[in-house]
């Protein structure tokens, strides 16, 4: 279980944050007000909210037993099946990074399987959706396995931790602000971790819904 204490002016933006920084949408974790803060009197005495947010069995802590794995596979494989797509799942052990912890990871092999990932990874993402609720209902709890396509994720990923750095380096250059494309919450939290500590540019994300972006901007 992955929990996470922040204040805001709101509460609205505290969560706004923590989602962010978890890198999930608001249906996926469970929120406390922890202050619902206050405006005070002409700027006086002014209390910022607080919340925590906590996601429930994040893949971090705890990897998925070998028989929900294989679970997992035999589901997967179904819906490929069901899909008439020709391609098999394997189970690929990738080592632990600065963005997550280490983990199994379903990846569907075969050839010309774009159509699995879709615009921006989202038909990936609504794939590893469906296997994560067939899962959950068949053994009663909540289920999170990673699916794959051809290792799109993990080279996705590096793609944009290189990009985040070289927009970084424009930024302290320029001194100038730099607006990403539109991305889904796990991957803006890539672009905010990979940055996390750098001391000249801060981050931060502007938008709404799939139009939501990161920025970069000078450190003050």
């Amino acid at each position: 279980m992955e929990s996470l204490e922040i204040g805001a002016k709101t509460v609205e933006e505290a969560v706004a944050l923590a989602l962010e920084r978890l890198g999930v949408e608001r249906e996926q974790v469970e929120v406390e007000v922890l202050a619902k803060g206050s405006k005070g009197i002409l700027g006086l005495g002014a209390e910022e909210a607080r919340v925590r947010v906590t996601l429930p069995g994040r893949l971090e802590a705890a990897e998925p037993p070998a028989d929900l794995l294989l679970g997992a596979k035999e589901v997967l494989e179904h819906i490929l099946e069901r899909m008439d797509v020709d391609a098999h799942v394997e189970l690929e052990d990738l080592p632990a990074s600065d963005i997550e912890g280490p983990r199994t990871v379903l990846d569907v092999r075969g050839d010309d399987l774009g159509i699995l990932i879709g615009r921006r990874g989202q038909t990936l993402a609504s794939l590893q959706y469906i296997v994560n609720l067939i899962l959950s209902r068949r053994y009663k709890s909540r289920v999170t396995v990673s699916v794959d396509v051809e290792g799109y994720r993990r080279r996705r990923t590096e793609a944009l931790r290189n990009l985040a750095l070289r927009l970084a380096e424009r930024v302290r250059d320029s001194g100038q602000s730099v607006t990403m494309e539109p991305m889904p919450p796990a991957e803006r939290r890539v672009v905010h971790l990979t940055l996390a500590k750098d001391s000249h540019v801060a981050t931060h994300s502007a938008g709404e819904g799939e139009a939501r972006k990161v920025v970069l901007t000078p450190r003050k």
